[in-house]
Parts: structure tokens; C-alpha cells; sequence
């Protein structure tokens, strides 16, 4: 294993820390989040993709896989194989669509919703540790800055 270069700060120092990019340092804490909820369900075998796929089509079941992809913040390339996967592991099931042939929905098996519900008691685990030390009021200013930042406008320079 290679030794850290002492010139490159850690997570936390330097331009990685409070004097780094804002969106630099939502990447990193982004990163930071995933492995986190890769290792909680890695036992699982679900990857942090995988447990966002899983979370939309629970919320909203019957999407098609270009609306998931959306949703789930993935490409549709990576989606297709996180579908097959599922379904190859009989977590999910797909419908054909009522008009369109070529669509199909997609959602949740029994075991599938299982396996959500297992996923979902790890991530909230981590989301409370996420949380600590946070009043309510401070978790909803946060919640509605993160928010603020997807949803804003990104038509202007």
C-alpha cells in the first residue's frame, strides 16, 4: 500500500476543507456518503446505485427506465444494467406498458420491498449520524439549502 503524499491535504484541510469550492466540497462529502452506504449494504449485496434505485421505484413504482435513470441521477447505461441485476436477483419485475410496447414499468417484488426496507434501516442509521448535533431547525436549513442548490437555475453564467 503507498504511503499518503504529506503535501496533499486530507479530507478536511486546505482547499478540502472550509476554504475549499462549495461545489468541490459537496463532491467530497458526496463520495464520502456513498462508501459509507456502499460498505452498510455491501453484506447485502447492494451498492449505493443499486439502494437509489431500489428507493425510487418503492416511491414511485412503474416508472420506465428512462424516468428512473432520471431520477436516480444515473445514466441510462448504467441504470440498464442496475435493472438487470435486480431483476436477474428477483428484486424486481418489469410490466409492459398499457399503450407503448417498447415501454416498460418497473417495479418492486415482495422480495425486493424487503430488501428496500433492510436497506433503508442502514441508510437511516447513517442519516442519523449525519444529524447529531443538528437541531431540527438546523437539519431543515440544511435539507433546504441542498435542495436550493439542485433545483437552482443553471441557464445563467
Amino acid at each position: 500500500m503507498r504511503k499518503a503524499d504529506p503535501t496533499v491535504p486530507a479530507p478536511g484541510e486546505g482547499k478540502r476543507g472550509e476554504e475549499g469550492y462549495l461545489g468541490y466540497l459537496l463532491r467530497q462529502a458526496a463520495g464520502a456518503h456513498r462508501l459509507r452506504v456502499d460498505r452498510a449494504l455491501a453484506d447485502l449485496g447492494v451498492t449505493q446505485p443499486q439502494f437509489a434505485t431500489l428507493t425510487m421505484l418503492g416511491a414511485y413504482p412503474g416508472l420506465s427506465n428512462a424516468d428512473l435513470a432520471r431520477l436516480a441521477l444515473l445514466t441510462p447505461q448504467t441504470l440498464s444494467v442496475i435493472v438487470a441485476n435486480l431483476e436477474r436477483a428477483g428484486s424486481l419485475v418489469r410490466r409492459p406498458h398499457a399503450v407503448h410496447g417498447r415501454i416498460q414499468h418497473i417495479e418492486l417484488s415482495d422480495s425486493g420491498q424487503a430488501l428496500l426496507r433492510e436497506c433503508r434501516e442502514r441508510v437511516h442509521a447513517i442519516e442519523r449520524e449525519l444529524t447529531k448535533g443538528l437541531s431540527s431547525e438546523e437539519e431543515r436549513a440544511v435539507r433546504r439549502w441542498l435542495v436550493g442548490v439542485a433545483t437552482a437555475d443553471t441557464a445563467g453564467p
